[in-house]
Formats: structure tokens, sequence, C-alpha cells
């Protein structure tokens, strides 16, 4: 099957109820010849690429998983987690109303002799087992018919899951419980008991431990929904005059109104007006930024006080806004290499526990026990032991994370960019545009002997223009300052890591660095570039027919927050390195400044990637940059971090996006990834810790020491609460990165 042919599917599942779940669905996805596949059990949610969708389809239908492919147009995650959270909240509140009679007349008789004497003396056992029967049949048949429409197929299929746990466990009670009401006879005298209170109230509790599950996982989902909520629902266009429509008919060169305080929808740029409009969505920075005619307008971002006219450029899925989304999904849709684990364990993990709960049972009967307490001690080990909490772990944790990242302009293109990037042990930052502000000034320009400085001047900068680098835009930026008629190009080469080389009124034109020159044989007559450098200005020689012609240098200050971010990761135990082409002396000044560990200067594009390679011998190596000659190194490294602002090329290279130009985003990234990572381990110690310990209290451990046995009641609690915990401890993410 030819990878081009695939086409990527998200599709929603039904029937996901713990991690064994994940497993088997992702096996059926992958049996129907699909590749790159993801299940979410925190989102009910799978991934994949496929050039036979109805095919996965069918197989996932077969599996006990029914999916529905997702579009544009269908219930988002928080819409049908919102509809999950109503109906388990309807089935919790009938459960417990026809379950609460049962527990009050078995179990307070129990606790209270007097009242089982007064129900014995009123309605009688029989009345009272048989008023139990009626109710705890209506609970199972009504509010927990879920676990049995899942539970039971899916362990005729020989693949059993919580649902079959919950199912064969209640089950087991009520059946005991109808043996002792309708077929005595059968049992021991001493066996007589009914055990209806245990499979009703089983029922409510994790019906109840489901629903809160429910709207936890509903605010892990938060992030996304706020995202998709800044796009307003309707807009002003120019029909003739202005007239609001729905967001959905704008198309590509439409002209936009946008009124003080109204969002702006599309993406494009101002056609009239000038305005302050609040980027805090992109930048996470407070403070509004001046737009006027010519300036680019983002969906998404508020309007101050102006009116603006702008001209739509992007929509739809098209805008800054629709990939930012994307991006957060796929992250969170994505599968950490630490969850590989997990899912191995709890493929397992159920039909282990069901042979558990059996050998419980066998070994209380041989050792003496009464049915009641194998039943008991059987049932209590089957609820308790459910990895339900073990598949949330690191969904829900991957999910808030992400979500919080994409708050505070962090972009992870792939989830699994998160487990390595917390293991990162050393930060290599490219110079021009990520650690300075990419605006460089000319700031001197020397000519050899014979030569015409303006002249010059125009030459060089008439060739650069045919060059995106920022040093070409700084003399382009200052010729134009100049008068005279632009020099002509007849043609034009860019020499990666060198300089241009141009036919500039019919001479050969050379700028770039004194390698260039050498390779060139042009001799460099002396220059103070020796001093230029030391001041940490970037030199470029310059040479007319092999000759050389003259010398400038530029300056680009550092960002404002450069020294601040590198001294952060210092802190954070990482070491900081600085990969740039420009010479050793300028590079070595930067550093200086910035407070950099270690400079790799005068490296063209394939010297960073060997750069990048040579670190990697040190530790796990992150790379920063954002031009062209950045992605080799982006896509070598373990994980590569492009600016925002760079090229398209270099975001495509990276696996995280810094939204704006700000490289502090590198320290909220990195302490982001691993928080995320801590989060992840806590749940999973949670989640195994606490199957470990109350696995073997439920199957009677402690009877010898204590004479006490775990209720299946509690057990239904305990199991409820734990995955509760997990979800509720992810959710402090929500606050991280600060």
């Amino acid at each position: 099957m030819s990878k081009m042919r695939l086409s990527k599917y998200r599709v929603s599942l039904e029937g996901m109820s713990c991690a064994g779940c994940v497993g088997r669905a992702e096996a059926a996805i992958v049996e129907a010849g699909a590749h790159d596949v993801s299940v979410n059990l925190a989102t009910h949610e799978a991934s994949f690429e496929s050039d036979a969708l109805e095919a996965v389809l069918e197989r996932l239908d077969k599996a006990g998983y029914p999916a529905t492919q997702l579009t544009s147009e269908s219930e988002t995650v928080l819409e049908r987690q919102t509809r999950e959270a109503s109906g388990l909240k309807r089935d919790m509140l009938i459960a417990a109303v026809l379950a609460l009679p049962v527990f009050v007349i078995e179990m307070g008789g129990h606790l209270v002799p007097v009242f089982h004497h007064w129900i014995q003396a009123t309605i009688g056992q029989s009345t009272s087992w048989m008023l139990q029967f009626v109710l705890t049949t209506l609970v199972l048949v009504g509010p927990g018919r879920r676990f049995y429409q899942q539970g039971l197929p899916a362990l005729m299929r020989g693949a059993p899951e919580m649902n079959s746990l919950v199912a064969v466990g209640t089950l087991a009670a009520y059946a005991y419980s109808v043996v002792a009401l309708f077929f005595a006879g059968l049992l021991p005298a001493g066996a007589r008991a009914v055990y209806f209170e245990a499979a009703a109230v089983i029922v409510v509790l994790i019906l109840a431990g489901r629903y809160l599950e429910a709207l936890a996982k509903g605010r892990t989902g938060a992030a996304i929904a706020r995202l998709v909520e800044l796009a307003p629902a309707s807009v002003e266009v120019l029909r003739g005059g202005f007239v609001r429509v729905d967001l959905s008919e704008v198309v590509v060169g439409d002209t936009l109104r946008v009124k003080p305080g109204e969002r702006v929808a599309v993406d494009g740029v101002v056609l009239r007006g000038a305005s302050h409009v609040d980027e805090a969505m992109l930048s996470g920075e407070p403070l509004p930024v001046r737009k006027r005619e010519g300036d680019v307008l983002t969906g998404g971002t508020v309007n101050g006080a102006g009116v603006l006219e702008m001209r739509a450029e992007a929509v739809g899925g098209d805008t800054v806004l629709a990939g930012i989304v994307r991006t957060v999904q796929d992250a969170q849709a994505a599968k950490l290499p630490i969850q590989a684990l997990v899912d191995r364990v709890t493929m397992w993990f159920v039909p282990a526990v069901m042979g558990l709960a059996a050998v419980t049972v066998l070994a209380w009967l041989l050792l003496g026990g009464t049915v009641a307490q194998a039943l008991v001690a059987g049932v209590s080990v089957l609820i308790i032991a459910c990895p339900c909490a073990m598949g949330l772990a690191t969904p829900t944790s991957i999910m808030v994370g992400s979500g919080r990242a994409a708050e505070l302009g962090v972009l992870f293109r792939k989830g699994d960019a998160l487990q390595r990037l917390a293991e990162v042990q050393i930060v290599a930052f490219d110079k021009t545009g990520t650690l300075t502000e990419g605006k460089p000034q000319l700031t001197d320009f020397a000519v050899a002997e014979g030569q015409e400085e303006a002249a010059l001047l125009r030459m060089v900068a008439a060739a650069e223009q045919g060059s995106e680098h920022p040093i070409a835009q700084a003399l382009v930026a200052a010729a134009s300052a100049a008068e005279g008629k632009p020099a002509e190009v007849n043609g034009f080469e860019a020499l990666s890591g060198l300089g241009i080389k141009a036919q500039v009124e019919g001479r050969e034109l050379l700028v770039g660095t004194a390698r260039l020159m050498r390779e060139n044989n042009v001799e460099l007559v002396a220059t103070d570039s020796a001093a230029m450098e030391a001041a940490g200005k970037s030199v470029s020689y310059i040479a007319l027919d092999g000759e050389f012609a003259g010398v400038l240098a530029v300056s680009d200050a550092l960002k404002p927050s450069a020294v601040e971010t590198v001294k952060a990761l210092q802190g954070m135990g990482v070491k900081t390195v600085m990969i740039t082409g420009d010479s050793q002396a300028a590079a070595e000044h930067i550093a200086e400044l910035a407070g950099i560990d270690e400079v790799f200067a005068e490296v063209l594009p394939e010297g960073k990637l060997d750069a990048v390679r040579k670190l990697q011998e040190r530790g796990a190596v992150a790379f920063v940059g954002d031009g062209i000659n950045d992605a080799p190194a982006l896509s070598a490294a373990d994980v590569g971090i492009a600016i925002g602002t760079g090229t398209d090329v270099a975001i495509e290279s990276a696996e995280v996006v810094l939204v704006q130009g700000d490289p502090s985003r590198v320290r909220v990234a990195l302490t982001l990834a691993r928080e995320v990572m801590r989060n992840i381990k806590q749940n999973l110690f949670w989640a195994f810790a606490y199957n470990a310990a109350l696995i073997p209290v439920a199957a009677g451990l402690l009877y010898p020491l204590t004479g006490w046995l775990l209720s299946p009641m509690l057990a239904a609690g305990a199991m409820a609460l734990s995955s509760v915990f997990v979800v509720s401890n992810a959710l402090r993410l929500k606050r991280a990165g600060r």
C-alpha cells in the first residue's frame, strides 16, 4: 500500500471503558491496514491513516467499539463529554433512588439491631428480600444495563474489560441472592443470605464515579473549547453596504469591518483605519499592538477603540486559530512512549483479575470459608481491580498539559515531544532571529581605495533583494534611505551559509564571509573587521570582479528576554549552547551578553547539523531556530523548537512551535513538559500502587488477623475514587508553566 494515498481520519468510539479497550481498539484498526494509529481513552477518539475507512469502521464494530467519523460538523469532544455526563447523572440518580431502600433495609438491619427486629416484626424477612429483589432488578435492567450490554459481549469475545468485571461481580451477587430467595433448599442453612444491596449499590457507586470522571474529563478539554470560542459567530461584511452574516459565509477577498471591542473573525490585512489590537491569545502579552493600513490581523484577537476595515486572506480551516486548534487536538491524541508499557500491562490485566477472583473464591472454599464469604471476596476483587485509572493516567495529563501550553503560546505539534522535551539536558539556540531581534542595522561600511561608497552600497543592496536573510534586509533598508537609481541585477545565487553571488550592472559581485572570499581567491585588504567582530557585529566582505571592494558590519540587538531565559534554563540544570554561522568573535560577544555556556560559530547549515549530533553525544538536545538554514538541525535534534515568527520550513521541521518570537517560551515549554511527565508518573504510581495494595485486601488477606472482609460496596467506591483522583491530579496542570 502506498503511503502517499493514505488519508488521515479521526473517529469517535463507543464502548471504551478501560486501558484494555485502548489496546484492543488499536489492534482492530491496525488489522484493517491502517497506519499511525492512536486511541485516546480520555476523549474516546482514535486517529489513524488509511485508504479504506469503511474497512476500519467494520473491524472496530466487530471488535465491540462502534465508530463514527469525525468532521467539522461533528460534536466536539467537550459536547460529547457534556452529553455523556448528563446521561450518567440521570442514570446515577435513578439508580440511587431505587437502591436507597435496599441499602437501608439490609445494611440498616446489620448496623442497628433494633431496626432489624422492627423489619422482621412488620413486613418479615421474605417480604423484605422480595422488595430488595424487585428494586435491585430495576437497578440492573435500567441504569445498570450499560454494564451488561458492553461487558458480557466483550467477555464472550474473550476480551473482557472494565464493564465485564462490573457485570460479572454484580451478577454473581445478584444470582446468589436470587438462589437464596427462590431456591433456598439448594444452599446450606448457614449460607442463606442475600446480597441484593451489594449489586445495587455497586452500580450506583460506579455510575457516580463515572459521572465525576466525565465532569473532570470535560474540564480537560476546556482549553480547546476556549480556543474555538475565540472565533465570533458572525461578522460585518461589505455586500454593497456592511451587513452582518454568519462567519461560515466569509470568503477570501471579502472586506470586513471590525468595531471596537469585537474579535477579529479571520486572518487578513488592514485596509482602512487604525487601532490597538489585543493579541494575548497569540503572544500571552497583555499590551495591545498598534495596527494600521497594511498590518496583519489574526482571527481571534480583540480590537481596541478604533474601527478597522480588513481584507480576508485566510478563512475557515486555513486561519492561524484553526491551525492552533488542530495542532492541540493532534497533540492531545498522541501517545507517549511511556504509554506503551501501560497498554501492554492493561491488555492482560482484566483477564488476570478474573482469574485471580476465581482463585480467591476457590481458596476460601478450600480453606473452610463459607460460600457467602467466598462470594464477597471474589466480587470485591473483581470490582476493586478495574484498571480504568491506569488507562486515564497518561491521556488526561497530555490533554490538560498541551491545552495549557497552547494558552501560554507553546504548540506541541506532536504529543510525544512532551516526553522527549522533559528529558532534554542541552538547549541549543540559533542566534539571528532567535536570541537576537533579527532586525540588524548597518553600522559600518568601509570601501577599498578607488570605490565609491554610495554606488557600491546600491549594488550590494540590489543584489541582496533576492535574499531573505536579516542582514540582506538591513542592507536593502540602508540603501533605500540613500538617493540614487537602483542597480540592475542580471543574476543572483544564494550560497548557503556563505553569502551571495550576483551579476550587477555587468560585474560579478560577491558579498559574504571571509571563507567565501578565500574560496574565490579574493585577497582581503587590511580592515577594522576584527574590531567590528569583537564588538559583536556581523561582518560581510564585498568583492567586485574578484577584487576586494569593501567591508560592512551590521548589529543586531539581543531580545529583551534572552538573558533571563538563558539564566532560567541554567537554573533548571540545562546546558545552553549557541550555534551560528556568524564569526567566532561576534558569536562569543553575543554569547557573553546572553550568558550562553558554549558557542559553535562559523558553521554552515550542515555544520549546525553536525554540532547538534556532537552535542547529542552528551545528552538529549533541543534546538531552537527560525530560519530555512535551521531546518536540518531542527529535524536532527531530539526536540526541534521553532520560533513562530520564523519561516514555514523551520516550523514544519519542528515538533514544538513558539507562537511568538519570544525565547522565554522555551523555558515555559520545558517547564510544562517536565510537569506533565511528573504528573503522569504520579498518576501511574497511584493507579498501580492502588491495585497492588487493595487487591490482596479485597481477597481477604487481612481476615485471619482482623476478622474484617472488604465489602463489595466499599470496593466499588474505592475503584471509582481512584479514577476521579487521577483525572483531578491531571487537572492541576491547568496552573502549570508559570
